[in-house]
């Protein structure tokens, strides 16, 4: 079966974040799937396969980090989409069948792909006891996704901070289901963007993700409250780096990016 590497929110290769993509005709036993993304080893694998016409989704779609299944992944979401789109598999807007419901992601004829995913719910807590250690910086605020999520988010006093952190991730680990989200306002929003973040999920086997969708359905929520804008632009600071346009719509957000295909192989087990 043909399996793509595909690198998401960017527009040149090797940046982004890379995804596995593999389009099947039906699910396989989970061990199968989970095996398939270790050996791919990237923070995410997509599987999708075609449903029956006239339903609520077109195609059925999972996410394997190396360790887990996960129930969100923007990114994956985002190389599936692509993925469909320059292959013919399928042409226009396609929705999703998922753990979270049905996604929608629909291209444009500059060449990104809009998401259309569920804002992530932020509950304002206290900054946890051992946080500041081991993100070696000191949160000013910080917010709980909740349990369907699984994040906490913090705010860090400035670009500068956020991306010079070298966390302890087995210390950073204990604070929450998935991981830790870290961000600042941007420095300079002259340089095309208007906050940073940095996403830490060792809980799920991604030590840093280099660009991850699903954080920034809570991003855009905290940062169009602060700045006063449904429409932002998010750097997330990770080496691989990424850019992705966030849209607030109340229950939902809106993702848009790019994607570029580097891989095209055959699976041949």
């Amino acid at each position: 079966m043909r399996i793509r590497i595909v690198d998401a929110f960017t527009d040149r290769p090797f940046a982004g974040n890379p995804a596995g993509v593999l389009l099947l005709d039906a699910f396989p036993e989970d061990p199968w799937l989970q095996r398939v993304a270790l050996e791919v080893n990237h923070a995410e694998t997509a599987f999708a396969h075609p449903l029956p016409a006239g339903g609520e989704a077109d195609w059925a779609l999972r996410w394997f980090t190396p360790a887990t299944e996960v129930a969100m992944c923007g990114h994956a979401t985002l190389a599936t989409a692509h993925v469909l789109h320059t292959t013919g598999a399928h042409t226009g807007p396609v929705r999703f069948a998922t753990r979270s419901g049905v996604l929608a992601a629909a291209p444009a004829d500059d060449g990104t792909i809009t998401l259309d995913l569920p804002t992530a719910p932020l509950t304002a807590v206290a900054v946890p006891d051992g946080v500041t250690e081991a993100l070696g910086a000191t949160p000013r605020t910080a917010f709980d996704t909740g349990p369907s999520v699984g994040d906490l988010v913090l705010e860090l006093a400035d670009e500068k901070t956020v991306r010079g952190l070298d966390p302890d991730l087995r210390a950073l680990a204990a604070h929450s289901a998935r991981g830790v989200i870290a961000t600042a306002r941007a420095e300079d929003p002259a340089r095309g963007y208007d906050f940073v973040s940095r996403c830490f999920f060792p809980n799920i086997g991604i030590d840093e993700d280099p660009v991850t969708g699903s954080a920034h359905t809570a991003l855009a929520p905290y940062w169009s409250e602060r700045l006063g804008r449904p429409v932002l632009t998010g750097l997330q600071a990770s080496p691989r780096s990424g850019l992705v346009r966030t849209e607030l719509r109340g229950a939902r957000t809106f993702l848009t990016g790019h994607a570029v295909t580097v891989v095209d192989g055959e699976l041949r087990v």
